[in-house]
């Protein structure tokens, strides 16, 4: 009871004793809101971890999409340069 007094912001007030039934039926229910909150609180936390990896797991897979882009147009770039000098080769010879 005490507990729960502070919780509610009384300080200092003094709280008779409970019987032993009411102790624990209050401290079976501050049990169960703190089993109710702590399983919430997880729940959330793994979430943010899944969504986190998801977000990871994507952005890796556009840079590697990008760098497949860039060594493509590199392969093409030299390759329009080798054309470019056959054709310059054919064409003064």
């Amino acid at each position: 009871m005490r507990t729960k007094m502070r919780l509610l912001g009384f300080r200092g007030a003094t709280v008779k004793p409970l019987n032993e039934d009411a102790a624990a039926e209050l401290g079976a229910e501050l049990l169960g809101e703190a089993l109710v909150f702590g399983v919430g609180g997880l729940c959330l936390y793994l979430e943010y971890l899944r969504q986190a990896g998801q977000s990871r797991r994507r952005e890796e897979h556009l840079e590697q999409t990008l760098s497949d882009l860039r060594q493509g147009l590199e392969q093409l770039q030299r390759d329009l340069d080798e054309l470019r000098a056959q054709g310059h080769a054919r064409g003064g010879a």
